[in-house]
C-alpha cells in the first residue's frame, strides 16, 4: 500500500486529472441515471387462468384447480400457491421467492400447465400463463371527460392509447370506464311469431351469409385469374338486408323482424373523476425506465394531441407518481446538502479553512465515484440510495478528518508539505483500510437478505458498500496529493504532539485530567458500564414504546373500498357508492377523487373481497398544503359511517416493503362448515381484544341464482331440447354471438349478437318465452320451472387447501406487534371451548410473518458481521484481548440505541432500528481501531502502558470527536424530522421523506454518542487493565522461573 501511495505523489497531475474526471463523469451520471420514489422490486407471481363455460364453483375446484395443483406444487422457488375456483373460470396464483429470475418461473410454470392440461375435461379452453410483476402499477392516469358523447370520448382514448404507447418508457396504457362496441339485432319475439320462424333460422341466416369464402384462382389457357366473393358483411345495411326465409316470391330480411344498430355492451361498470364520468387511460411504465422523463413525455404526447379535440373535451392528469418521486428526491437531495453543509461548518470550524476544504473534496469526490458504481450496475437512484448517502456523509470524511489532522501535526513538526502528507497517508493507510473494511463487513450481510424486504433494503448495502469504497481512495491517494498539490504552510493551530507531563489547556487538558482519574479506578469504570448496560436494557424494557416492524408513514393515497351484500344492479351499486362519494366530494385536501363502480374481483384488483361494489381512490394534496393524513381519513371514516346499506372501509396506500392491513391470519381445513366456524371464532377474538380495525375475511357471499330446471321427457314432447331452450333464455340475458363484423373506423373487432329489446330483458320475459317447434310456438312454462337457489360466489385455496383469511388494521395509537400478541393469547385460551374441527389451522400471515423472517435474519446478520469484524481485527492486531475489547464497543452502543429510542419516544423498529444495530457495529469499531492502532506505536516507541494510554487519549480526542460529529450532523435532520430547503429558504419538520429514516438514524446517532464516550473512557481504561495483567502474568511466570 506504501508504494501504490508513493506512486501517486510522484504522479501527482494525473490523479488531480483523475479526480477531475470522476467529478465530471459522476455528475452527468447522476443526470441521467434513473430516479423513483421506491425501488423497483421483482417478484415473480404467475397467473394461470382457466376457463370452462357455466361450471359451477365446486366442479371448478374439483375438475380444473386440484389437477393444475398437483403438477404446479413442485417447480422450484415456489414460495406459495393459491387458487380461486368461481363460476365459469378457476385461476392459479403462484408466488415466488422476490429476486427469483421471473423467465425462468415463467418456462417452469409453462411446462408444468402443458402436462396438467391433459387431466382438465375436453370443454376447458385453453389455460393462459400471464406473469404480473408489482413493479407495473400505473405510474399515471389521464382521464378524459367533458360534454360529448361516449362514442367520441372511446375513440379519442383509443387514439391516445395507441400514441402512449408507442413512447420508449411506457409499457401499456390501459382504458378503464370505457365499454365494448358490439352490433345489435334487437328480434321483436311478435314479428317472430307473425312470420312463423325460429329463431335458429335467425342465427343461420346471419352466420351463413358472414363467411370469408377462399375462392381460390382460375388457370385458363388465357391465363391465371384469382377468385374473390366478398362474403364477409361490411356494412349495416348489408346484415338489414340479409334473407331469413322466402316463400311465394317474398324474402324476410332481418330488418323484418328486428333492429339493427350499431351499440355498447351492457354496461358493468362505472368510472369518474372529481364526480364527471370520465375514461381512464392507466399508464405503466417499463422496469428501469426513468419515470420523471417518462411521465413528462406522456404529458406532452397529450397536450399535442389536445389541440385538435373539440374545446368540450377536458384532460386531467391524477395520481402522478413522478410529482410524488420529485418531492420526495427534492427533500432527501436538501438533506444530503444540509447535512455536507453542516459537516463543512464543522470540518472548517475545527481543523480551519484549508484542511477543511482538503476534506470536503473526498465528500463530492465519494458521492459522485459511488454514483458511477451504480449506473454501471443498472441500478436507479431511489430513497433508500439517497438515504445511504446521508449515512455515509459523516463515515466517509473520517479517513480523510484522519489523514489530513496527522499531516498538520508533521507540518508542525517541520516537514515538508509533501513529505507530511505521504507520511500521514502511509501512516494511516493500515488503520484507515481496517476501519473500512469493519465498516463493509457489517453492512455485507444485508446483501443476502432474502424476501421483499431484503429485495428493498439492498440498494442501502450496495450503495454505501460503493461509496465507502469510493472514499478509501479519497483518504489514502486523492486528498493527501490534492493537499501536497496545492496545501498551504504549516497551520498556525496545528500542534506537535504532546507528551506525558508537559502542561496542556483547553478541552483537551479537561479531558486528560478526567481520562487520568478514570483509568485509576479502570476496574469501577467497567463495572460501572456493564451495570449501565443492564439498566438501559430494563428501563426500555420497563418505558419503552415496543416493537414494530416498520415505520408509520404518512401515505400520498389512499382508498375507500364499499361493501354490500346482497345482488344489486351495477346502477343500484352506483347509486350507493355515488353517497360516499358525494360526502367525499364535500371536503377538502384531495387532489383528485377518482371513483370506480362494479362487482367483485372481475371489476378491481386480484384480492378484492368479493362484495366490493365500488371504490374511491384518494389523491391528497401535497404534505405541507393539508392536514396530516391520519387526521383526514378519520374524518373521512365519520363522515361516511352512516350510510345504510353498505360497509366502508378506508384503507392508506402501503408504503415501503409493508401490507395495506398488517393484520393477516389464514385459516386451512377440510371443509367450508369447519372454515366458517373458525373463521367466526377468530373475528369474535379480534372484537374482544378490540383495536382492531377493518375487519375483513374471505368468506363467500351468500348469494341467490335462478335456476332453470328443464323436463326434458316432457320437453321432448313438445320437440324443443336443451339447445333451443339455452339460445331462447341468451336472448334475455347477454345475447348470443352469431358473427363478427370490423367497421373501416374500428381497430377491432365486434361482435354480432341476437337479443331481445331492453324492455324484454327481465325475468317476466323467462317466464314468458316461446319457442317456434314443429308443433308451433309453445310456451316454456308448459317444462321449464324457474327456482331460486343459494349461489356459492368463490372457493379459496391455498397450499392446497382450501382456506378462508381474515384481515384487519390496526387503530391509530396501537402497534401491530402487541395487538397480535394479545390476540395470539386470546386464541390460546378460548380455542378448547370454540370446540373447532382438529384438522383446523389457524396461522399469523402479513406483518406477523414478516416480522419474524425480518427478527430471524437480522439476528443471523448481526452473528455474522460481528465474526467477520472479529476476524479483521484479529488480522490486524494479532491480539485476542485487544480484537475483544473493540468489540465489546459493539455491545455497549447497543445502549445508546435504546436509550436513544426512549428519548425520542419511538418504537423498535426491527427493520429500521435492525439495521441501525448493524450499521453501529461497523461504524463504532472506527475510532477505537485508530485509537489502539496509535496506542501500540507508542508501545513500541518504548512508552510505559500509563504515558502510552494517556498520550493516545490526548492525540486521539480531535479526530475522534470529529468523526463522531460529523457522522451525527449528517444524520440530525433525519433524526429531527427536518427538511432544509435552502433555495426555497424554507424549514419543515415532520415531512413524510424523513419519516421513513427516523428510526434508523436515531439508533445510529444514539449508539454513536454512546460509544464515543465508550472509546474515549473505556477503552483507556481496558488497555490499563489489559497491560495490569500482562504484568501480573509475566511477574507470576517470572516468579515461576
Amino acid at each position: 500500500m506504501n508504494g501504490l501511495i508513493a506512486a501517486a505523489f510522484s504522479r501527482p497531475r494525473t490523479i488531480v486529472l483523475g479526480l477531475i474526471v470522476i467529478l465530471f463523469a459522476g455528475a452527468l451520471s447522476y443526470r441521467d441515471i434513473p430516479k423513483e420514489s421506491s425501488p423497483d422490486i421483482t417478484i415473480p407471481t404467475i397467473y394461470v387462468s382457466m376457463t370452462h363455460q357455466g361450471i359451477s364453483p365446486e366442479d371448478a375446484e374439483r375438475l380444473l384447480v386440484k389437477p393444475m395443483e398437483q403438477e404446479l406444487r413442485s417447480i422450484e422457488g415456489l414460495k406459495e400457491m393459491s387458487a380461486t375456483a368461481s363460476e365459469g373460470h378457476a385461476s392459479v396464483i403462484l408466488e415466488f421467492e422476490a429476486g427469483f429470475d421471473p423467465d425462468a418461473a415463467m418456462d417452469d410454470v409453462r411446462n408444468q400447465v402443458d402436462i396438467a392440461k391433459a387431466d382438465l375435461p375436453d370443454e376447458t379452453d385453453e389455460p393462459t400463463v400471464n406473469e404480473v410483476n408489482v413493479a407495473l402499477f400505473p405510474v399515471l392516469v389521464v382521464n378524459l371527460y367533458g360534454d360529448v358523447s361516449e362514442r367520441v370520448l372511446v375513440a379519442l382514448a383509443e387514439d391516445v392509447k395507441d400514441e402512449l404507447e408507442s413512447i420508449p418508457g411506457v409499457l401499456e396504457a390501459d382504458v378503464a370506464g370505457d365499454r365494448d362496441e358490439q352490433i345489435e339485432i334487437n328480434i321483436d319475439p311478435l314479428k317472430l311469431e307473425s312470420y312463423g320462424l325460429s329463431l335458429e333460422e335467425v342465427f343461420n341466416s346471419v352466420q351463413q351469409n358472414n363467411q370469408l369464402v377462399p375462392a381460390g384462382a382460375l388457370d385458363t389457357g388465357a391465363g391465371r385469374f384469382s377468385i374473390k366473393v366478398p362474403g364477409v358483411i361490411d356494412n349495416l345495411d348489408a346484415l338489414r338486408n340479409t334473407a331469413i326465409k322466402q316463400a311465394d316470391d317474398q324474402v324476410v330480411t332481418v330488418a323484418d323482424v328486428a333492429t339493427v344498430r350499431r351499440a355498447f355492451a351492457d354496461r358493468e361498470s362505472f368510472a369518474r373523476l372529481n364526480g364527471q364520468p370520465t375514461l381512464a387511460l392507466e399508464v405503466t411504465k417499463r422496469i428501469g425506465a426513468n419515470i420523471i422523463d417518462t411521465n413528462q413525455a406522456v404529458r406532452d404526447a397529450v397536450a399535442r394531441m389536445q389541440q385538435a379535440w373539440p374545446d368540450a373535451i377536458r384532460v386531467n392528469f391524477s395520481q402522478d407518481e413522478s410529482e410524488d418521486v420529485t418531492r420526495l428526491l427534492g427533500d432527501l437531495q436538501n438533506n444530503v446538502v444540509s447535512g455536507i453543509l453542516l459537516v463543512m461548518i464543522v470540518i472548517v470550524g475545527i481543523l480551519g479553512l484549508r484542511a477543511g476544504t482538503l476534506v470536503g473534496v473526498s465528500i463530492p469526490g465519494s458521492f459522485l465515484l459511488g454514483i458511477l458504481v451504480l449506473a454501471a450496475m443498472g441500478l436507479s437512484v431511489n430513497i433508500v440510495v439517497l438515504f445511504a448517502l446521508i449515512l455515509a456523509l459523516g463515515l466517509l470524511v473520517d479517513g480523510a478528518i484522519v489523514v489530513v489532522e496527522l499531516a498538520d501535526r508533521f507540518l508542525a513538526e517541520g516537514e515538508t508539505r509533501t513529505l507530511a502528507y505521504m507520511h500521514a497517508a502511509q501512516r494511516m493507510a493500515w488503520p484507515i483500510i481496517s476501519s473500512t473494511a469493519t465498516t463493509l463487513a457489517a453492512f455485507a450481510p444485508l446483501l443476502f437478505w432474502p424476501g421483499v424486504v431484503g429485495e428493498f433494503m439492498r440498494y442501502m448495502p450496495i450503495t454505501l458498500i460503493a461509496v465507502l469504497t469510493a472514499s478509501l481512495f479519497m483518504a489514502l491517494i486523492f486528498v493527501p496529493t490534492l493537499g501536497a498539490t496545492i496545501g498551504g504552510t504549516a497551520p498556525g493551530g496545528a500542534e506537535a504532539v504532546w507528551q506525558p507531563g508537559q502542561p496542556l489547556r483547553g478541552f483537551t487538558g479537561r479531558y486528560v485530567a478526567a481520562l487520568t482519574f478514570l483509568a485509576r479506578h479502570a476496574g469501577k469504570t467497567v463495572i460501572g458500564a456493564v451495570v449501565l448496560f443492564f439498566v438501559a436494557i430494563f428501563a426500555y424494557g420497563q418505558f419503552g414504546k415496543g416493537v414494530e416492524f416498520f415505520p408509520d408513514i404518512s401515505p400520498d393515497n389512499a382508498v375507500i373500498q364499499i361493501h354490500a351484500r346482497g345482488q344489486q344492479s351495477v346502477a343500484e351499486s352506483d347509486r350507493l357508492v355515488r353517497q360516499v362519494e358525494d360526502r367525499v366530494l364535500a371536503m377538502h385536501g384531495f387532489e383528485s377523487v377518482y371513483t370506480r363502480t362494479g362487482a367483485g374481483q372481475e371489476a378491481f384488483r386480484q384480492g378484492t373481497a368479493d362484495d366490493v361494489i365500488g371504490q374511491i381512490q384518494l389523491e391528497f394534496k401535497p404534505w405541507g398544503v393539508r392536514r396530516p393524513a391520519d387526521e383526514i381519513m378519520a374524518d373521512v371514516r365519520e363522515r361516511i359511517a352512516d350510510i345504510p346499506g353498505i360497509r366502508t372501509e378506508v384503507r392508506e396506500q402501503a408504503q415501503g416493503p409493508t401490507q395495506d392491513k398488517p393484520v393477516e391470519l389464514q385459516i386451512s381445513g377440510p371443509g367450508m362448515d369447519a372454515l366458517d366456524k373458525a373463521a367466526t371464532f377468530v373475528r369474535r377474538g379480534m372484537e374482544a381484544v378490540g383495536g382492531f380495525t377493518d375487519i375483513q375475511d374471505t368468506r363467500a357471499t351468500q348469494g341467490l341464482e335462478w335456476r332453470i330446471d328443464v323436463d326434458r321427457a316432457e320437453a321432448s314432447r313438445y320437440g324443443a331440447n336443451m339447445a333451443s331452450i339455452g339460445q331462447a333464455i341468451q336472448l334475455v340475458t347477454q345475447g348470443i354471438k352469431v358473427g363478427e363484423y370490423r367497421p373501416d373506423d374500428a381497430t377491432e373487432e365486434m361482435d354480432i349478437r341476437v337479443r331481445f329489446p331492453e324492455d324484454a330483458r327481465n325475468l317476466d320475459a323467462l317466464d314468458n318465452l316461446r319457442l317456434q317447434t314443429p308443433d308451433g310456438q309453445v310456451p316454456v312454462s308448459n317444462f321449464v320451472s324457474r327456482v331460486p337457489a343459494p349461489k356459492v360466489e368463490n372457493i379459496e385455496r391455498t397450499g392446497s387447501q382450501r382456506t378462508v383469511t381474515v384481515d384487519s388494521g390496526v387503530a391509530e395509537g396501537k402497534l401491530v406487534a402487541d395487538q397480535l400478541a394479545a390476540l395470539r393469547d386470546w386464541i390460546a385460551a378460548h380455542v378448547d371451548e370454540a370446540d373447532l374441527d382438529a384438522r383446523v389451522d389457524i396461522a399469523f400471515k402479513g406483518e406477523d410473518e414478516d416480522l419474524r423472517d425480518a427478527e430471524a435474519f437480522l439476528s443471523k446478520a448481526f452473528g455474522v458481521a460481528v465474526a467477520l469484524i472479529g476476524v479483521i481485527l484479529l488480522t490486524q492486531f494479532n491480539s485476542f484481548y485487544q480484537s475483544f475489547l473493540i468489540l465489546s464497543a459493539v455491545v455497549f452502543s447497543t445502549v445508546g440505541v435504546l436509550l436513544g429510542l426512549l428519548i425520542a419516544g419511538q418504537p423498535f423498529g426491527v427493520v429500521m432500528s435492525g439495521i441501525g444495530v448493524i450499521a453501529l457495529a461497523g461504524i463504532v469499531v472506527n475510532n477505537n481501531i485508530v485509537l489502539i492502532d496509535t496506542y501500540n506505536v507508542n508501545r513500541a516507541a518504548g512508552l510505559a502502558a500509563w504515558d502510552a494510554v494517556i498520550q493516545t487519549g490526548a492525540e486521539r480526542l480531535r479526530p475522534v470527536i470529529l468523526t463522531t460529529v460529523t457522522t451525527i450532523l449528517g444524520l440530525l435532520p433525519m433524526v429531527l424530522q427536518m427538511n432544509v430547503d435552502i433555495i426555497g429558504r424554507a424549514i419543515t419538520f415532520g415531512a413524510p421523506s424523513t419519516q421513513w429514516w427516523t428510526q434508523l438514524a436515531t439508533a445510529i446517532v444514539g449508539g454513536l454518542l454512546f460509544s464515543t464516550l465508550l472509546t474515549l473512557v473505556l477503552t483507556p481504561c481496558l488497555l490499563i487493565l489489559g497491560a495490569r495483567m500482562g504484568d501480573a502474568w509475566q511477574r507470576r511466570r517470572g516468579g515461576e522461573a
